[in-house]
């Protein structure tokens, strides 16, 4: 197998925008897209609500934009996702995309209403390790994302049902509709079948992931707050998320989906593989990140991994008592979590980090 490239830089509210240009020269931005299609900008909501190191940053998504524009992409096009306990479009709003999607005139689809793509059957080329599982009727992508390249904006968190979560995970959201949550059981295997599939039906891909503010904890929400200022670029979905798994102190062979995908050829997901660009240095810090749960994902863990009640969730999670779970989800992160622990940590935030102050800088 090749070696990867990564770019990793260190930044500053000050240069960031102008740091995420020479960051995507430098990881092949120009070379990894096909500059005939058009580009799919998928950020990452993980949350409507505002929370520092969980979604794509407004200066994340600007600097891509102008990265992009730098190599001679024009024809850029925004498309989110719908969950069962994130509203994108309020996300949109309140993390403060939609004025830069207007500045640079980049109209936005949701690949959830019928008006702007379908959901297509699909073949993939490959034996699915989970899919087939999953979805025992076909697997369904939408249309839209068929002949187009793609740019996925994660940011460098953990996740309690993945250990971490970047570039592969970011995936999940665009290739897999609403009722991707019964995946949880063979959630990595899955991701190596959407990075499979993408790269078979992307005319490209490429990757810019944020860890201006990492989050470390009870994630992909309920995070700790960290400022490490660093930010990553890569071609490689693999690679990248190897290097930042890194720097949160993971090991890549023990995070089956960067182990999985490397063995398949999909990505190179070993350190000695990857050439590492920038501020190579970086890549020796240790960040000690650790995975937690809350009440939200330890319920979903007892449910969806190796335990006795693991066999019930066709009870819970293929009928109407599935609703019950995404209204605890969403009542215990917006309403209890974020009211009386998240609001707190987000004014600290804006008041006292750099980059929680150019967050408010951004108009909304």
């Amino acid at each position: 197998m090749a070696r990867a490239l990564v770019a990793i830089l260190r930044t500053k509210p000050e240069t960031v925008i102008d740091d995420y240009r020479n960051l995507c020269r430098l990881a092949g931005l120009e070379k990894a897209l096909s500059s005939s299609r058009t580009t799919i900008l998928k950020d990452n909501i993980t949350w409507h609500n505002v929370f520092p190191a969980v979604n794509t940053t407004p200066w994340q998504l600007e600097g891509t934009i102008h990265a992009l524009h730098d190599a001679g992409h024009r024809d850029l096009v925004a498309v989110h996702n719908h969950t069962v306990v994130t509203i994108p479009e309020k996300g949109e709003e309140d993390l403060k995309f939609k004025p830069i999607y207007q500045r640079f005139n980049i109209p936005v689809l949701f690949n959830f209403k019928d008006e702007h793509m379908r959901w297509i059957d699909y073949k993939p080329g490959f034996s699915p390790l989970a899919l087939h599982k999953v979805f025992p009727d076909g697997i369904k992508i939408p249309d839209y994302f068929v002949g187009k390249n793609i740019v996925h904006m994660p940011t460098v968190k953990t996740h309690s049902y993945t250990t971490y979560t970047g570039a592969m995970k970011n995936a999940f959201g665009g290739l897999l509709n609403k009722h991707r949550h019964y995946t949880h059981t063979w959630i990595h295997e899955t991701l190596v079948d959407l990075l499979a599939i993408g790269k078979e039906i992307h005319t490209g891909m490429f990757a810019t992931m944020d860890g201006t503010t990492a989050g470390s904890g009870p994630g992909p929400r309920t995070v700790r707050p960290h400022d490490k200022n660093v930010i990553l670029a890569s071609a490689d979905q693999v690679a990248i998320d190897s290097v930042a798994a890194k720097l949160m102190g993971f090991n890549w062979r023990e995070l089956p989906c960067i182990a999985l995908a490397h063995e398949r050829g999909l990505g190179v997901g070993d350190p000695a593989e990857i050439e590492l660009v920038g501020d190579t240095d970086v890549v020796n810090e240790n960040w000690h990140f650790e995975v937690g749960v809350n009440l939200a994902t330890g319920t979903g863990r007892i449910l969806w991994h190796d335990t006795p009640l693991k066999h019930l969730q066709h009870l819970f999670f293929h009928t109407p008592l599935v609703n019950i779970f995404i209204f605890a989800s969403e009542f215990y992160h917006d309403k209890i979590w974020y009211r009386f622990k998240g609001i707190p940590i987000v004014k600290q935030w804006e008041a006292q980090s750099p980059w929680g102050r150019l967050f408010a800088s951004y108009p909304r």
